[in-house]
């Protein structure tokens, strides 16, 4: 319940593109959001209010039925006292336009002047007119102005064109709510970056060795990050596919090639202690030597011996000077679990690990996790969906290293 008791106002402009407000009015109210939607009169010869009302649960604010019934908050002044956020999706060129010669000559743009609260537009319209100068400069003034734009997609339109001009996917709309309503300072413009998924070491060019890690936790937390402000880098070999579009994600394989992205990604300026989350299961061992092409059986006959030498610890070579630097451990072995990752923070010089005892319970793959996240002198423990828990250690975590 990631939004559990926000108020959101959706507005809508007459655009094709308004089919997908449908959805993430969906995504709004399952993260436990209040949604209220605005229409304005081109909206409405697309798709019937009803239909609105009958997703949203409210009734429609429109020229209709704004009121200033003084018990009610249906106007342009009352709905943004009542609101946390404004999203306008889609947003027509011609709003965009409007909205940024101030002017107010309908009910959307009247609700625009009066709202004092964070405002996102995610623009709706034809290559031409999104691309028009004056529709280009309107919208860097806007941001200027402090508005949220949303990049628009380049894809087939409606009118058979392809080029850019289409809506921004729901799920990116509503990770950007998210994150304007979620974002602490203590996070925000804090450089954080985390390994993900299993490595793949290399044994020749169609084979590789590998474990059962997802990628699903670094994923989960990268997102958590996300929406709590901070500049995230997720480098990760799988799992990551739900990942909001504006985390700088950075695809790898082996050991090798993550552990030399971390070092690039660290060294980078910082505006604030960052820190290093390594959720990635490395391999321990790789293969000794790589074959080019790929192996036949009927060379190598009835058995084959493949040597496997001891690979880099990631955690121990890296520079961890200026960051805090958080292990993940996943133990089978519940009666030392706790031992060998407190073994882990000392000897490899962590600020905190997070430990993941696997059963036939808690396994790789899972969307629930079980974490006992272990400090010098304390320790916290979190059960629940990935992305929730997330969230409690980085609370966690805000409250320990301030």
């Amino acid at each position: 319940m990631l939004l559990k008791n926000k108020n959101i106002l959706l507005a809508v402009t007459g655009s094709i593109a308004i089919y997908k407000s449908l959805e993430l009015i969906r995504f709004y109210i399952k993260a436990g959001a209040n949604v209220r939607v605005l229409m304005t009169n081109g909206a409405k010869k697309f798709i019937n209010p009803i239909t609105f009302e009958a997703i949203s649960q409210n009734k429609i604010l429109d020229e209709n039925t704004e009121s200033w019934d003084k018990n009610k908050d249906y106007n342009h002044i009352d709905i943004t006292k009542w609101a946390d956020i404004f999203v306008i999706a889609p947003i027509s060129a011609n709003t965009i336009n409007k909205i940024a010669c101030g002017l107010a000559d309908n009910l959307l743009l009247q609700t625009v002047l009066a709202c004092k609260k964070t405002i996102i537009l995610s623009p709706a319209a034809n290559t031409n007119m999104i691309e028009n100068s004056i529709t280009k400069n309107n919208i860097e003034a806007l941001k200027a102005l402090g508005f949220k734009i949303l990049q628009t997609q380049t894809k087939e339109l409606v009118c058979k064109d392809i080029g850019n001009g289409a809506m921004a996917d729901p799920i990116e709309i509503f990770h950007e709510t998210v994150r304007e309503l979620l974002k602490k300072s203590y996070w925000e413009d804090r450089k954080v970056v985390l390994s993900g998924g299993g490595t793949l070491e290399r044994i020749d060019d169609v084979r590789y060795i590998s474990n059962f890690s997802s990628g699903k936790m670094a994923t989960r937390l990268a997102t958590a990050l996300y929406y709590l402000g901070a500049d995230v880098s997720l480098i990760s070999t799988r799992g990551y596919e739900k990942l909001p579009l504006n985390v700088d994600l950075k695809i790898v394989d082996s050991s090798q090639s993550m552990f030399l992205n971390l070092n690039e990604k660290l060294n980078q300026k910082r505006l604030k202690k960052g820190f290093l989350f390594m959720v990635a299961a490395v391999s321990d061992y790789i293969p000794e030597k790589t074959f080019k092409g790929k192996l036949k059986k009927e060379s190598l006959g009835e058995s084959f011996s493949l040597n496997l030498v001891q690979n880099i610890d990631i955690l121990m070579n890296i520079d961890k000077k200026d960051i805090f630097s958080i292990g993940f451990k996943a133990e089978m072995d519940k009666e030392n679990a706790k031992i060998n990752a407190q073994n882990m923070l000392k000897n490899k010089n962590l600020d905190a690990v997070c430990l993941n005892i696997l059963d036939e319970n808690n396994t790789f793959g899972n969307d629930d996790n079980i974490i006992e996240l272990i400090l010098k002198d304390k320790t916290f423990n979190f059960t629940g969906e990935k992305l929730e828990i997330s969230l409690e250690i980085l609370n966690s975590l805000e409250k320990e290293f301030k």
